[in-house]
């Protein structure tokens, strides 16, 4: 690791987790209507809004379904054959497409298209408080927890490649707190994983 303030980021790519089966709420939320968009839509156009060099969106589960419904042609989808084993698999997928599309980038940003509020405004001020800082990590903080999204710098995507199971990030926010800052996110905590969320959302 290096020195904490020596993380210089010119390059990046945004990574949009989007494997996952939604099985509480009984049907793809990736493809849920939100503001005349899908949530993934959403996700995709605010990942772009940034200007980062690449944007890549990990499908699994349902992918036939939602490739169909992805309206953008400038992005790289990335197939995870794993999603089931848990969030860690999406992850290794999407660092290894970007190791392999774009081996020369800084940085990484993990985000879920499941959090309706993560637009490209909280985006832009991971990498400002990076640049600020210059942290090798740069996360979100709401409700009491610490959490996405969030970048990472390339000197760690061995780290984010040995993760396992349905264990995100998170765990790097403790091992790297010396070189870690985080920006607040008060609206983090509202994600969609049941129909009572996404009824709530639409109040």
């Amino acid at each position: 690791m290096k020195a904490q303030g020596d993380y210089t980021i010119k390059s990046y790519a945004v990574i949009i987790l989007a494997a996952g089966s939604s099985s509480r709420l009984g049907r793809p939320k990736q493809l849920l209507a939100y503001r005349g968009k899908t949530l993934l839509q959403h996700a995709i156009d605010s990942a772009k809004a940034t200007k980062a060099k690449q944007t890549l969106v990990v499908l699994g589960a349902v992918k036939e379904l939602i490739n169909n419904q992805i309206d953008d042609k400038g992005i790289v989808r990335v197939d995870n054959p794993n999603w089931q084993s848990g969030l860690a698999s999406s992850i290794k997928a999407g660092i290894n497409a970007l190791n392999s599309n774009s081996p020369n980038l800084d940085a990484a940003i993990l985000m879920v298209c499941d959090q309706p509020f993560a637009d490209a405004t909280i985006l832009i001020s991971l990498l400002a408080k990076q640049a600020e800082t210059g942290d090798a990590i740069v996360g979100c903080s709401y409700d009491d927890t610490k959490g996405i999204p969030a970048l990472f710098h390339s000197s760690l995507f061995t780290d984010l490649l040995s993760l396992e199971g349905d264990a995100g990030a998170k765990k790097l926010f403790d091992k790297y707190k010396e070189v870690s800052s985080f920006v607040s996110f008060k609206q983090g905590g509202i994600d969609i994983d049941t129909s009572e969320d996404y009824k709530n959302l639409a109040k």
